[in-house]
């Protein structure tokens, strides 16, 4: 696996733990957004974003500066995943809109994005990170299905390991 670095953006710490699970997994460092900084894109290959969704679907706030990062710089030739945490009841007509955002930004810099999964088994009305029948990434919700976390996120790791 080339050189992977895990990025996420938290308001309450769901998408940190997250963040540190898939990096974990994958033997990769995670960091808050906050930090992010050019060096920190220049010695990775490969992006992992997450970010949680608020509001009308939109991405955790550190993002907005995080995004205006990754647009300068430019992300010709790395390779970028996503993932997102929503709330699928409560929210159900934006579920994990976040990442949406996310990927719209990264396509504009130029990224290779790697496929996101379907939604096959998931309970929403809308989320305009549904492209083709499937999400721009990897969608999360840990306030009411909890349990099914671990299984979606080995699931996605597997998928998108090969191309890391």
């Amino acid at each position: 696996m080339k050189k992977t670095i895990v990025i996420y953006g938290s308001s309450t710490g769901t998408c940190q733990s997250i963040a540190a699970t898939i990096a974990s997994a994958i033997g990769a460092e995670a960091i808050d957004v906050q930090n992010l900084s050019d060096e920190v894109i220049n010695n990775n290959e490969n992006l992992i974003l997450g970010t949680s969704t608020w509001g009308a679907g939109e991405m955790q706030d550190d993002w907005y500066n995080g995004i205006n990062i990754l647009k300068a710089i430019g992300l010709a030739g790395k390779t970028v995943a996503i993932f997102g945490c929503g709330d699928s009841e409560s929210y159900s007509d934006t579920f994990c809109g976040g990442m949406k955002e996310l990927y719209d930004a990264v396509v504009d810099a130029g990224a290779n994005v790697l496929p996101g999964v379907s939604i096959y088994g998931y309970s929403f009305d809308d989320s305009e990170a549904v492209i083709d029948g499937k999400f721009v990434g990897l969608a999360l919700d840990e306030i009411n299905e909890d349990d099914k976390t671990e299984s979606r996120i080995d699931a996605w790791i597997e998928s998108i390991k090969p191309s890391l």
